[in-house]
C-alpha cells in the first residue's frame, strides 16, 4: 500500500482521468461515425470478413445494378476499432501525449507549493516561494506561505533578542553572587552555592544554544565527509578517557557540519553518561544515510521515548547536572537533525540499554 501511495498524486489522477475521457470520447466518436457515415467499400470488406452470402444487387438512377442494404434490416453495421491499426495506435499516442502535457501543467503549480511548504517546514530560513508563477490561486498561496514565514521568523528574532536581554541581566548578579560567594567561611556551603551558579548557568547557556540556532540562518549546506566527522568524535572523546568505538562506511552528503557534529556529540555525552561507553554505527543507502549511537545503559520507559525529545525533561527525577544534565541534549540534536530534513528516532535495544538513531535523506 505504500508503495501504491507514492503514485497517488495530483499529476497522476489529472493524467488517467484526462486519458480516460479522451479515449473513451475518441472511440465512441470511431464507432458512431462508422456506424452512420461508413467508408467506401466497408460493406464488401465486412461481407467477406463475415463470409455471408452478398447482398441482392438493385438498379441505380443511371440503370447500373447496385448492392443493396444487408439481410437483417441494418445498412450499414457497426464496425468496432478492432484489431487495431497503425493509425489508431498513433492516435492513442497522441491521446496519451496530450494528457500527460496538460496534467503536467496543471499539477506542476500545486507541486512546486507543495515542495516550498517542505522546506520551510524544515527550515524557516529557506527561500520564498515564487509569487509570480501559476494560477492566482497558486500566487495566492505562495503568498501567503511567504507572509507566515516572514512573521515566524520576526517573532523568533524577537525571542531571541529578549532572552539575550534576560541573560545579559542575570549574569550580571551572578557574577556578583560568585564573588561574594568566595568571601564565605563555610567550606561546604560555598562547595553547594558553587554547584547552583553552575547550574543556573548552565540553564541559560542550553536555553540561548538551543533558541539561537533555530532562529540564526545556519548557511548554505556544505559537502561533508561523514565518516571523517565521525572519527574526529570518537578522537575527541578517546582523548578524554571516554569509551566510544566507531564501525561503519557512508559516502560525503550535504550536510551543516558543525551542527551534525554538535548533534552527534550530544548523543555521544549521553551515551557515555548513562552507559559508560558509546558505539556509534555508520549505515549508508542510496536514499539516506544513518548514524546509531548505542549504549549499555538502563534504556528508557516507552512511554518516556517521545517526551525525552521535549526541551527541560528528563526521565530521572534528580536535578542533579552531574547525573542528568540540564535536559537540552536530546532537543537540540533532534532540532538539528529536522533542520537537516531527517529524524531523530530513540528506541530501547533487545540486548538492554538505548539505541538513537539519525537519519539524514541524501536529496
Amino acid at each position: 500500500m505504500r508503495r501504491l501511495a507514492r503514485y497517488d498524486s495530483m499529476f497522476v489522477r489529472l493524467f488517467l482521468v484526462m486519458a480516460s475521457i479522451m479515449l473513451a470520447m475518441h472511440l465512441l466518436g470511431m464507432t458512431v461515425i462508422e456506424s452512420l457515415f461508413p467508408r467506401p467499400g466497408l460493406e464488401h470488406r465486412l461481407r467477406d470478413e463475415a463470409g455471408g452470402p452478398p447482398p441482392p444487387a438493385i438498379p441505380g438512377p443511371a440503370g447500373e445494378m447496385r448492392p443493396g442494404p444487408p439481410p437483417g434490416g441494418h445498412p450499414h453495421p457497426p464496425r468496432w476499432p478492432w484489431p487495431p491499426h497503425l493509425g489508431l495506435l498513433f492516435q492513442v499516442g497522441a491521446i496519451v501525449a496530450a494528457s500527460w502535457a496538460g496534467a503536467r501543467l496543471l499539477a506542476r503549480p500545486v507541486q512546486e507549493l507543495a515542495s516550498g511548504a517542505g522546506r520551510l517546514a524544515q527550515d524557516v530560513h529557506a527561500p520564498p516561494l515564487d509569487e509570480h508563477a501559476g494560477p492566482v490561486e497558486a500566487r495566492a498561496a505562495a503568498h501567503a506561505l511567504n507572509h507566515m514565514q516572514q512573521r515566524i521568523r520576526t517573532q523568533l528574532a524577537q525571542q531571541s533578542r529578549f532572552l539575550a536581554a534576560v541573560s545579559h541581566d542575570l549574569r550580571t548578579p551572578l557574577t556578583r553572587m560568585s564573588l561574594r560567594i568566595e568571601r564565605l567561611d563555610n567550606n561546604e556551603v560555598r562547595y553547594r552555592l558553587r554547584q547552583d551558579l553552575a547550574e543556573m548557568n548552565g540553564l541559560i547557556d542550553a536555553t540561548l544554544y538551543y533558541l539561537r540556532d533555530r532562529d540564526e540562518a545556519t548557511g548554505p549546506r556544505q559537502r561533508v565527509d561523514v565518516l571523517a566527522l565521525l572519527q574526529a568524535v570518537v578522537d575527541d572523546a578517546t582523548e578524554l578517557g571516554h569509551d566510544v568505538t566507531l564501525s561503519g562506511q557512508a559516502a560525503p552528503l550535504l550536510a551543516y557540519p558543525a551542527e551534525l557534529r554538535r548533534a552527534v556529540v550530544n548523543l555521544v555525552e549521553n551515551a557515555q553518561r548513562y552507559g559508560g561507553a558509546a558505539r556509534i554505527v555508520l549505515t549508508d543507502s542510496n536514499e539516506r544515510v544513518l548514524i546509531d549511537v548505542c549504549d549499555d545503559g538502563p534504556g528508557i520507559p516507552p512511554e518516556e521515548l517521545q517526551r525525552v525529545l521535549e526541551p527541560f525533561y528528563r526521565v530521572e527525577a534528580s536535578r542533579s547536572r552531574a547525573t542528568g544534565g540540564v535536559g537540552m541534549g536530546l532537543s537540540i540534536a533532534a532540532d538539528i537533525v529536522a533542520r537537516h530534513g531527517g529524524e531523530l528516532t530513540l528506541a530501547n535495544r533487545n540486548e538492554g540499554g538505548l539505541r538513537v538513531r539519525i537519519a539524514l535523506p541524501r536529496a
